[in-house]
């Protein structure tokens, strides 16, 4: 599905709720309804939430469609994390529902925003948003870090990721996990996840190290070293105990921990 696509469907289950409940046709009028494209809506919504006195829900909505204006990928990622949020969340019944309430999608769309000000020299834009999304989300992504497309981060609660984390595309994250440092080191300090991972719940990854494409961190565990591709990983500190049923266990989003090759 393309933004077209995805904006058609969001305006007409906006359509159909405010119908049913009068309560919240306000809110959907002005949140949704009233604009004409998906990056208005996605502007006016998130400028609303994390406007302050110091930048009004004008000024924001400005920044983020010069965002989206100036590079057309970040609203394909978007795109991506709605539509992986919609297959792998039992909880989503929309496409609506991310845009509306999700703050881990919201917290992530307006770390691309950020991510984007970031590359482009004005840092101190993307430090601001960043600290706004962190008091308001609970979600604190330093603006440099490289996220791809397709995330779920579930929940998002007391999500931290460093400076110089890389997430690639696909991966599924739970609430509480920690992609951090070990200390005071400088320079390239921070975890780099391969594609279709999935970490679970309180996972804590410090330092420079690897996780392997399609492999997954259990819950509460802390990982210290690389962890190879297609492995299931837990305990403190984490080791290998397995491999998922899954190339990519974090489309089915099963938490279950495979002990032994193949089990």
């Amino acid at each position: 599905m393309n933004a077209l696509n995805i904006w058609q469907e969001i305006q007409s289950e906006a359509k159909i709720e405010a119908a049913n409940e009068p309560l919240l046709s306000s809110f959907l009028e002005t949140t949704i309804l009233n604009h004409t494209s998906f990056e208005q809506a996605i502007s006016f919504h998130l400028a609303n939430k994390l406007q302050s006195t110091n930048l009004n829900p004008s000024t924001l909505i400005e920044l983020y469609m010069e965002a989206f204006n100036n590079d057309p990928s970040i609203i394909d990622s978007v795109i991506a994390d709605i539509l992986a949020i919609r297959e792998r969340d039992p909880a989503c019944k929309n496409y609506s529902t991310p845009l509306l309430y999700f703050k881990g999608f919201q917290a992530l769309t307006s770390h691309r925003i950020a991510h984007w000000f970031w590359n482009n020299e004005r840092q101190y834009v993307a430090l601001f948003l960043q600290s706004r999304v962190s008091e308001v989300f609970t979600v604190d992504m330093h603006p440099a870090a490289k996220i791809g497309k397709g995330i779920l981060i579930d929940h998002a609660h007391g999500i931290v990721v460093g400076e110089t984390a890389v997430i690639e595309d696909n991966v599924s994250i739970l609430h509480d996990v920690t992609l951090g440092g070990t200390g005071k080191e400088a320079g390239d300090r921070h975890p780099k996840i391969g594609k279709g991972v999935l970490i679970g719940v309180g996972a804590k990854l410090l330092g420079n190290i690897t996780v392997g494409e399609g492999s997954k961190i259990g819950a509460g565990s802390v990982v210290l070293n690389d962890i190879p591709p297609h492995s299931t990983a837990v305990g403190i500190p984490a080791k290998v105990v397995g491999t998922p049923q899954s190339d990519q266990p974090a489309l089915n989003m099963n938490h279950n921990i495979d002990l032994g090759a193949g089990i």
